[in-house]
């Protein structure tokens, strides 16, 4: 009984099959769908090639939300050198919604004349917008932000002065600034003394190698990193008016919570006699969003890239098969040699023709002749 039940199932099975096997007998080769067959072959390879490499490739979505968190402080990241001593200069950043005045964590280091090394790569970032997904991707993998301590001693003389470090602010809207004489701190307000600095030493040429919010992360190039400003007058005005959106960065080498942000630049002589009022000296005024921003990197899913992989097999089988045999169609309609299927011609005989009367002939007699002795016996 167990061996009925196993023959029966397997029947069963046998008759669900649906791919049959046709016989060797039965299917006819040739040359054109051997060529066909190469060729489909070939573009179902390159093209499961190159659909790998999407499949091995990333991008980035953007999703936008509300930030609520107005509670925790807003970090600021400066590395900026100056062509002035720094005896001469002084920085801090007035937080305008505590009127706060800090300036710790900001260290000043005498180097020698800047050299513009971040210049190219500033220009190629502004005009590529597109290049800030790619350093997204790529630049991740601990790379330097900032410029490295100096270890060997200029031999050039110290006339510059490097403004590096970081603050803590809140997240409201403030203002960094660098100007002339160290600043002072008293409940009233803010002040620096530059009654010993002389007007001739005055120059704000400067050059911005870093300048970020929030959590600093290696390898991503701000909107002003590689700035530099030269300027040949004294009473030189610059300034920076910054709109920070924080920015959440989910990818597979890192994830950190750390501030984009757009800047406008401005730049103007202080010329009291003509109207234009102000104090020479770098100004950074920032304003954070209300907006949020998570940037995470995407990738296809693999059942998503199988089904295309299976598409790309069978649409090219198909397409091949229906083009071969259109095309063979409608070689045969040209060369007249068009074929419906495979068949045998039918020989019709006549029906009144010899080939059929004489046998019947022959028939209707010899019944005849059976039934005329049948009936002499009865007589």
């Amino acid at each position: 009984m167990r061996r009925l039940s196993r023959r029966k199932a397997l029947s069963l099975v046998k008759e669900l099959d649906a791919f049959p096997k046709v016989a060797d007998s039965y299917v006819e080769t040739s040359a054109s769908g051997g060529t066909v067959s190469i060729i489909a072959f070939s573009a179902m390879a390159v093209l499961a090639i190159l659909e790998f490499f999407v499949y091995r490739d990333t991008w980035m979505k953007y999703d936008y939300e509300v930030d609520n968190d107005f509670s925790s402080k807003l970090r600021i990241n400066v590395d900026v050198t100056v062509a002035m001593k720094c005896q001469h200069v002084g920085a801090d950043i007035l937080d305008l919604a505590e009127t706060m005045i800090t300036s710790n964590g900001l260290q000043y280091e005498p180097v020698s004349s800047p050299v513009w090394t971040l210049r190219l790569l500033q220009s190629r970032l502004r005009e590529e917008h597109a290049l800030q997904e790619v350093l997204y991707k790529t630049l991740l993998k601990g790379a330097p932000t900032a410029l490295p301590p100096r270890e060997d001693a200029p031999n050039e003389p110290l006339n510059a002065c490097r403004i590096h470090g970081h603050a803590y602010v809140n997240k409201v809207a403030g203002n960094l600034h660098i100007t002339v004489g160290k600043p002072i701190h008293h409940p009233q307000g803010h002040a620096h003394i530059a009654a010993f600095v002389s007007h001739e030493a005055y120059n704000f040429s400067h050059r911005i190698d870093h300048l970020s919010f929030g959590e600093e992360v290696p390898g991503i190039i701000n909107p002003l990193d590689g700035t530099e400003k030269i300027t040949y007058n004294n009473n030189q005005m610059y300034q920076y008016f910054i709109t920070v959106v924080p920015t959440k960065l989910n990818t597979h080498l890192i994830s950190a919570d750390t501030h984009q942000f757009s800047v406008t630049e401005r730049e103007r002589v202080i010329n009291h006699a003509a109207g234009s009022h102000g104090v020479s000296g770098i100004f950074v005024k920032y304003d954070t969003s209300s907006l949020m921003v998570t940037v995470s990197e995407q990738h296809m899913a693999l059942g998503r890239f199988l089904v295309r992989l299976c598409g790309i097999v069978g649409g090219i089988f198909s397409t091949t098969g229906m083009l071969h045999n259109l095309v063979g169609f409608c070689f045969d309609i040209v060369c007249c040699r068009f074929r419906v299927g495979a068949y045998r011609p039918r020989q019709v005989s006549p029906l009144f023709g010899d080939n059929l009367t004489k046998p019947i002939h022959h028939a209707v007699r010899a019944r005849t002749d059976a039934h005329t002795q049948q009936n002499q016996s009865f007589a």
